[in-house]
């Protein structure tokens, strides 16, 4: 059975914190890679929306059963798994030049990708010493972020004196999909002593919340109605930007630093199975979900 212990080696942001280690222990750092996302389906299906799941395997396929079955029952391991606990999900998307093998092969090659769970959003991640808050408004984040700094899965080139690393995001929604809550930036780094942290911060949101005395900005809010598997963009935001500047960021310290999208809140395909096949689900099942991007890291390294 799964313990607390194995959960660091099963995530992305704790690989990424270890190779920050890795790095000074070995001068070279095994998980530098970038982040996409993909289906994990074995039944030759690409269709990873909520309302369109038709599961990972031939026996998940849409069915009245399905959100009452179970997936996995592991007698000697004692792994049990649920159909509903299986996510639909995900995407990769890449920054490439050209819709050819070889500019697609190319820019996976730099990094240059990012992760949906199953939304088509945009969404942009430039990393450099200087940007100013009104390159946000720029309508080619592209152009004005291959310019001043350096896309996702970039290094930072050496830290100007008494400068700090500045970031340029964005955002826009899938044109068919839900508004977005919240655009992060998720950041590890590694202290002189050998310590990994790393934080969340929010950057750029909908509407006109502020952040508590916490420091954490209160939730979107909530449209969907579980019931009838529906939900109303009447919450969030079309599309974010923001430049935003780290504020602890340590000239000495090796980091990395990557982009997170949040959308509000929507059906979970458990709901839209309920409501097609007139089923209850199993207490405890997620009948929402907060569908998500993430993008390769840009790191910073000190005297490079």
């Amino acid at each position: 059975a799964k313990t607390k212990d194995m959960l660091e080696f099963e995530y992305a942001r704790s690989a990424l914190k270890n190779g920050l280690k890795l790095e000074r222990e070995l001068g070279t750092n095994p998980y530098k890679f970038g982040l996409i996302s993909s289906s994990d389906a074995h039944n030759g299906l690409a269709a990873m929306e909520e309302d369109n799941f038709f599961g990972k395997t031939t026996p998940q396929e849409p069915s009245p059963e399905r959100i009452g079955a179970t997936f996995v029952n592991n007698a000697q391991t004692g792994v049990k798994i649920m159909d509903w606990e299986v996510g639909a999900s995900g995407y990769a998307a890449v920054w490439a030049k050209d819709n050819t093998r070889a500019s697609i092969w190319d820019a996976m090659q730099r990094k240059e990708t990012y992760a949906t769970t199953g939304p088509r959003m945009l969404v942009r991640f430039f990393g450099g010493w200087e940007f100013e808050s009104k390159d946000a408004q720029n309508r080619l984040p592209g152009q004005i972020g291959y310019t001043k700094g350096v896309p996702m899965g970039g290094d930072l080139r050496a830290a100007p004196e008494g400068k700090k690393p500045t970031f340029l995001v964005a955002a826009l929604k899938d044109p068919l999909g839900a508004n977005l809550d919240r655009y992060q930036i998720v950041k590890g780094w590694l202290e002189a002593d050998g310590k990994l942290n790393e934080k969340v911060y929010d950057v750029a949101w909908s509407g006109d919340r502020k952040p508590g005395v916490d420091g954490k900005l209160p939730p979107v809010g909530d449209t969907v109605d579980q019931a009838n598997a529906t939900w109303t963009n009447t919450i969030g935001a079309p599309e974010l930007s923001a430049v935003w500047e780290d504020p602890d960021f340590d000239a000495s310290q090796p980091a990395f630093y990557y982009g997170r999208v949040i959308e509000i809140p929507t059906p979970r395909w458990t709901a839209y199975d309920a409501k097609r096949f007139g089923v209850k689900a199993l207490p405890g099942t997620a009948m929402t979900i907060t569908e998500r991007a993430y993008t390769s890291p840009i790191w910073y390294t000190p005297g490079t």
